[in-house]
């Protein structure tokens, strides 16, 4: 331990590991030395297994969304997915088993996070296992837009719904879009895509086969609201092809 420890106080990273909870021990750690997984670990070897983030780019941000609803989401879409990949996970959002935190608990928690949780759900070789990161990163945020190209690589069907990492297709750009197999605009690797058009119309894709992001649709929410506005005419869900997508604003 004492040489981990050693190890972490050279790293010069911006990054700062706050906390990680892991069912492996079933317990957190403040201390990034014992923030470790084992090397059987189907995360390690193989990277495999369904991850999420939730950022919350203020300590206080967590409080702009619906309490009641946001966590509901993600942990919905958490336990989607690795039900699909036939991985067991022992946690109820409805009530049936005892979760590890009350509601009170779990919002103190992320309302004390300055950056983000990422939660890791590996299909581990002897038991499914839960591994959750706090994280904080001073780093500026960037408004000076990014670089955006589109993918020759088709989208996964099988894996279009399931979150899974992906991030191959991005190389030479900040992000890459998919297509579904009828050539619309799918999402990217980790977010998903909306547009405004020139007649100031909020669209997003069709969810049929894309996974549905948590922040899409926190964002479908608050577009309803500047519909009120008149900031918005509209929002419309719709297929949407590469020539539509260009021509938005």
């Amino acid at each position: 331990m004492e040489k981990l420890k050693s190890f972490r106080e050279k790293v010069k990273g911006k990054q700062q590991f706050l906390a990680m909870y892991s069912s492996i021990f079933g317990g957190i750690t403040t201390d990034p030395a014992a923030m470790v997984i084992p090397i059987d670990d189907h995360m390690v070897h193989s990277p495999q297994g369904p991850w999420m983030n939730i950022p919350t780019p203020k300590p206080n941000a967590i409080l702009k969304y619906d309490i009641a609803r946001y966590p509901i989401w993600y942990m919905t879409r958490k336990l989607f997915s690795p039900n699909k990949l036939r991985i067991t996970i022992r946690i109820s959002i409805h009530g049936q088993n005892k979760p590890p935190y009350d509601r009170g608990t779990t919002r103190r928690i992320l309302i004390q996070t300055d950056q983000e949780i990422s939660t890791y759900l590996p299909l581990a070789a002897i038991q499914s296992c839960l591994y959750a990161i706090a994280i904080r990163d001073p780093s500026p945020i960037n408004f000076m837009g990014v670089k955006v190209v589109t993918s020759n690589v088709p989208i996964k069907p099988q894996f279009a719904t399931t979150k899974s990492v992906n991030y191959l297709p991005n190389v030479g750009a900040f992000v890459a879009i998919w297509f579904d197999s009828d050539g619309f605009v799918a999402e990217g690797p980790s977010m998903n895509v909306a547009f405004v058009s020139k007649e100031n119309e909020f669209v997003m894709p069709l969810r049929d086969n894309i996974l549905s992001g948590c922040t899409a649709k926190r964002v479908l929410t608050l577009a309803e609201s500047l519909v009120k506005e008149g900031k918005l005419c509209g929002i419309r869900m719709k297929n949407v092809n590469v020539e539509e997508g260009k021509k938005c604003r």
